[in-house]
């Protein structure tokens, strides 16, 4: 009798030890996974910010151009493509400001890109070189601005 119970117990034993280890195994898993998924999205994040970021730079740097051709009296076929190439660069920042808005938990965040979005489309709208020096200076603060507060969403 004595036999059957201590046989009983180790059967029951190995039992709740085997199910402890396989809850516990279960919690790692799924804690594993969550950070796998987390450490996943956080480098989507990353790229979305530095995607959008360089696509402001590039769509900046083209209007800035176009700004001074235009100055300068160039003729309107380079005009007419330095527009074009501004369309194109428009267009790519703003596929880009979209994923910030998809990937960005960040309200304010998104509020800061679009401005940034928004303010560099005025940069060639201007006759004045000192209105058109500071636009290009207060767009950069917006970009630097929207990539330091986009550095600290990332953890």
């Amino acid at each position: 009798m004595e036999a059957v119970a201590a046989s009983v117990i180790a059967v029951v034993g190995t039992l709740l030890g085997a199910g402890v280890t396989h809850r516990f195994q279960l919690r790692a898993v799924a804690r594993n996974e969550r950070f796998l998924r987390d450490e996943k999205l956080r480098q989507e994040r990353m790229d979305a910010y530095c995607a959008y970021a360089g696509a402001l730079v590039n769509y900046r740097r083209a209007l800035v151009h176009r700004w001074f051709r235009e100055q300068e009296g160039a003729p309107a076929e380079e005009l007419a493509e330095k527009q074009l190439q501004g369309y194109a660069l428009r267009s790519v920042a703003q596929e880009a400001l979209f994923r910030v808005q998809m990937l960005s938990p960040d309200e304010e965040l998104v509020a800061q890109a679009w401005q940034a979005f928004r303010e560099i489309e005025q940069i060639h709208k201007t006759a004045d070189r000192t209105v058109l020096n500071e636009r290009r200076d207060g767009t950069q603060a917006l970009i630097t601005h929207f990539v330091t507060d986009a550095k600290g969403t990332l953890g």
